[in-house]
């Protein structure tokens, strides 16, 4: 449960991207720059130059929408890895292994980003969010979608920021690569 204070801070991240592609900054800038503001990261504001490239699917080729890499970017200046588990060989393997697919588990946290705007939109990559103006890219209507496509990629990333790391990687996979199910928990099974 979010609570009031969580969910002001919320709203202030997404208002902020929202308004940060009004001022010029892209996709993937936008949400970057808004955490990075209004969360006490560790990191300098200088790290959201790593968004830049993002913007357009990747300098506009078209892959991931920026909105969702700079989410899982500014998901990832909290929640992020910064070092490996201790441990030699296999045991440290298994570790690492265990902290990204485990339940808790990081890959957990940012799998909902692309799933749940997905979800809203259909697709998330840029060339299939954006294909009815790619021959008018600059136009306002563009603009408005690829608004609206951050403000909810903002909103996601600061929810997944500000709820207690435990309850959300814990939380069950959507559509991944590795087709991983989570066994239905036997405690909450009707027999």
């Amino acid at each position: 449960m979010l609570t009031m204070n969580t969910e002001e801070k919320i709203q202030e991240i997404k208002q902020r991207a929202r308004k940060n592609f009004s001022k010029g900054y892209n996709c993937a800038e936008c949400v970057l720059e808004a955490v990075l503001s209004l969360i006490d990261t560790g990191l300098p504001q200088e790290v959201q130059k790593l968004a830049t490239g993002f913007g357009g699917g990747v300098g506009l080729f078209g892959d991931t929408c920026g909105a969702v890499t700079g989410s899982v970017l500014a998901v990832s200046a909290v929640h992020g890895r910064s070092g490996l588990p201790e441990g030699d060989g296999r045991d440290a393997m298994k570790k690492a292994a265990d902290q990204l697919y485990g339940k808790p588990g990081l890959y957990r946290i940012f799998n909902q980003l692309p799933n749940r705007l997905k979800e809203k939109y259909g697709h998330t990559l840029c060339r299939d969010l954006t294909a009815k103006w790619q021959d008018q890219w600059l136009c306002r209507e563009h603009a408005l979608h690829c608004r609206e496509i951050i403000t909810d990629a903002a909103e996601i990333a600061a929810e997944l920021i500000l709820t207690d790391i435990h309850e959300i990687s814990t939380r069950p996979y959507g559509d991944n690569v590795e087709k991983i199910k989570d066994d239905p928990d036997p405690c909450t099974e009707k027999g």
